[in-house]
């Protein structure tokens, strides 16, 4: 009798407690009924996605699925649940616009976790908000003009000689090239060089630490996938209990890194035209009078350099190698584009004695049509978030977007819109000719963001797109290999968009 009873009471508990449970999500799963604001009917316990261990998409592409979705509904935006947390989804390019540029006052962050005291790496310009980013942002974007590219650029042509005698070598042995794998460590070369000031050797080096150390950030692991889990849901309580983003070894080696440069430079008072200079520079105060600029007057410190550094690497290797990965495979598929980007190469780089430089890139304008129609099929973040951090009314509509709440940004839904693209499988660079572009709103492309936030690195990374697809293809003719696994099917736990099998391409000299 009495374990009756015990067990009774316990199986009551339980059963009390699943049906608070169920009650709590029920009211949750009512917030934007409440709001007044239509949403994707979710269901318990994961919301409207699946199990994040069990994904069978990419949650990019999913995400395209419901601005597919809310679009044929003729909605203008969204609600969507990610377990218990109410997400809004933005359809409709003007209220985007408003969201990144009209009242960016009310979206500033980006809602990516960061915890500068613990893991100081996190803490760089793409993670942090407020304040603190609108002067990080002021100090750091005379380091990304035209001028600071251009005294840079030599660093990317040196560069070329080991990429293209890869290529070079798989060729003549005929071997399939994992075109993803050496773009990779071009970038990956060009990026330590201009971030670090160090020769990284990937192509001589098999197991070059730059190049090892950047893979692992974007290689997810299961035990990685759940704490960011915890850390999406939780960042406060993850700040306080000390949870770190950036893995220890890659957090150890890239500050020992910066350090060590910092230390070597200012002790032997050498100088490199390259990032980590620059950032030095405002570390002592140096560009404070450059040109009239001016900033908080606080200058950086070691842990924000190697912070810049560190998401200044891997944003650079990691989403240039991927852009110049797709447009190879779709200028594979596409012969008679590809031989139209040669000729234009050809044409330009005789009027330049054949070397590549500053001036001949930036000549080559069909290549720019080439890259856009790419990063509208690829785009390498296809989404983007921010978060609310003032209530605010969306015009024209009796609903209320809440402090707090977290904001999706569904890029390659937007990117394969028929109303904006017709026949958006299809690889056209021509849709963005001047012409086509005037037609179209200036929304419905954003593979770098948009507003006060787009990407700082922008101008830099399609330079080095340019210049790595002009070393290939004035020597050689590419075609896709058997070995790649079509159609694509993109990477399901891939934050950076990345074809499953990789992508394998033949090599023919010219």
């Amino acid at each position: 009798m009495i374990f009756d009873s015990i067990f009774g009471n316990i199986v009551g508990i339980c059963v009390a407690l699943i049906t608070i449970i169920l009650a709590y999500y029920k009211w949750t799963y009512q917030y934007w009924k409440r709001k007044n604001l239509p949403y994707l009917e979710p269901s318990i316990p994961y919301g409207n996605f699946a199990n994040p261990l069990k994904r069978k998409e990419n949650f990019g592409v999913l995400l395209k699925h419901y601005y597919d979705s809310m679009k044929s509904k003729g909605w203008k935006h969204g609600g969507l649940f990610t377990a218990l947390t109410p997400m809004y989804m933005v359809v409709d390019l003007d209220y985007l616009k408003n969201i990144m540029t009209k009242d960016f006052q009310h979206f500033v962050d980006r809602g990516v976790y960061h915890n500068e005291k613990d893991d100081p790496l996190s803490a760089h310009l793409f993670a942090i908000g407020g304040q603190k980013w609108r002067n990080l942002r002021t100090k750091l974007t005379p380091t990304f003009t035209s001028g600071k590219m251009k005294t840079m650029f030599q660093t990317l042509i040196d560069c070329i000689p080991n990429f293209t005698a890869k290529i070079e070598s798989d060729r003549v042995t005929q071997t399939p090239i994992d075109i993803k794998e050496a773009l990779g460590c071009f970038t990956t070369d060009i990026i330590g060089s201009c971030a670090f000031g160090l020769e990284c050797n990937t192509f001589k080096e098999q197991n070059s630490p730059f190049r090892e150390y950047g893979r692992k950030v974007f290689t997810p692991t299961r035990f990685r996938m759940v704490k960011s889990i915890f850390l999406r849901n939780f960042p406060n309580a993850a700040k306080k209990i000390g949870v770190t983003l950036v893995p220890k070894d890659v957090s150890s080696f890239f500050m020992k890194v910066v350090k060590d440069t910092i230390a070597y430079r200012e002790k032997n008072n050498f100088s490199r035209k390259d990032f980590m200079q620059l950032l030095i520079d405002l570390k002592n105060n140096k560009l404070a009078s450059e040109n009239g600029y001016k900033h908080d007057g606080n200058t950086l410190t070691n842990d924000e350099i190697a912070a810049q550094s560190f998401v200044f690497f891997i944003a650079g290797f990691e989403t240039s190698s991927t852009t110049m990965t797709f447009a190879l495979y779709e200028l594979s598929k596409n012969q008679e584009i590809q031989d139209k980007v040669r000729n234009e190469i050809n044409t330009v780089l005789a009027k330049h004695e054949g070397k590549i430089t500053y001036e001949a890139i930036q000549e080559m304008k069909y290549m720019d049509l080439v890259i856009n129609e790419t990063l509208r099929k690829y785009p390498p973040l296809p989404l983007l978030t921010r978060k609310c951090v003032q209530d605010y009314k969306i015009p024209d509509e009796d609903i209320v977007i809440e402090k707090d709440t977290a904001i999706f940004i569904p890029v390659l839904g937007i990117h394969y819109d028929e109303d904006y693209y017709p026949e958006p499988e299809k690889f056209d660079p021509e849709r963005f000719t001047e012409e086509n572009k005037s037609k179209r709103h200036n929304y419905a492309h954003i593979p770098f963001g948009e507003g006060p936030r787009i990407c700082i690195g922008a101008r830099f990374g399609l330079m080095q797109s340019k210049v790595g697809l002009t070393s290939l293809l004035r020597s050689y003719k590419f075609k896709v290999n058997k070995r790649t696994m079509e159609p694509l099917k993109m990477k399901v736990n891939s934050f950076v968009l990345a074809a499953e099998g990789e992508i394998w391409l033949d090599a023919e000299k010219i």
